[in-house]
C-alpha cells in the first residue's frame, strides 16, 4: 500500500527541522540538484534565509510547505512562487525529498497537493516546473501529474561543478 502525505505550510516553529532535513540530505540531494547558498549549513544563517522567505511568504509571493508523511514525519518540501507579480495567475514549483522516502509517492503526492493549493486556494492558472534533464525520477513525478514539456534551457543548473540542461514544464488548471 502507498503511503498517505500532507502538507503542511511552513512557520518559524519548524525551522529546526528544516535545518537538520537540509544537513541530513545535503550530500544526497548535491548529487540531483544545484547545492545551497553559501552559509545554509550554518543554523544561524539559515534562519536569516529562513526569515527572508518567510517575509515573502507573508507578501503572497511564495509558499513553503512541507511534506509529511502518516507518521508526521517530514518527508520533503514543495515551494510554490508567483511568477507574475501584476496578474497573479502563474506559480513555478520546485520540491526535494528526504533520501528514506525516495520511491514511495512522496514527490507525485507533494506535487499533486502543491497543485490543489495553487488552482483552489491561491487562484492559479498555470503552473510551471523544472527538471534536470538527467533527473529522470523528477521529470516522471512532474508527467504523473499532468505537466507537459514546453521546452529545454541549456546550461541551466549547476550540478556536482557540470553546467547541466534543464527540462520545462508546464500545467495548466482543468476547467
Amino acid at each position: 500500500m502507498d503511503m498517505v502525505f500532507r502538507l503542511e505550510i511552513v512557520t518559524k516553529q519548524v525551522y529546526r527541522e528544516i535545518f537538520d532535513f537540509e544537513t541530513r540530505n545535503k550530500a544526497f540531494f548535491e548529487r540531483v540538484l544545484p547545492k545551497r547558498p553559501n552559509g545554509y549549513q550554518q543554523y544561524d544563517t539559515f534562519i536569516v534565509i529562513m526569515n527572508t522567505l518567510m517575509a515573502e511568504q507573508h507578501d503572497g509571493d511564495y509558499y513553503m510547505y512541507l511534506i509529511r508523511d502518516s507518521q508526521g514525519a517530514l518527508a520533503g518540501r514543495i515551494n510554490l512562487q508567483i511568477t507574475d507579480g501584476l496578474s497573479r495567475k502563474t506559480g513555478e514549483i520546485g520540491y526535494r525529498v528526504d533520501e528514506a522516502h525516495q520511491g514511495c509517492g512522496c514527490a507525485s503526492q507533494g506535487v499533486k497537493l502543491i497543485l490543489e493549493e495553487a488552482y483552489e486556494r491561491y487562484g492559479l492558472k498555470k503552473i510551471t516546473a523544472g527538471a534536470a534533464k538527467s533527473n529522470l525520477a523528477s521529470r516522471r513525478v512532474l508527467e504523473k501529474n499532468g505537466f507537459i514539456q514546453i521546452g529545454v534551457q541549456e546550461r541551466v543548473m549547476c550540478i556536482r561543478q557540470n553546467w547541466v540542461d534543464g527540462i520545462l514544464y508546464q500545467h495548466q488548471r482543468r476547467q
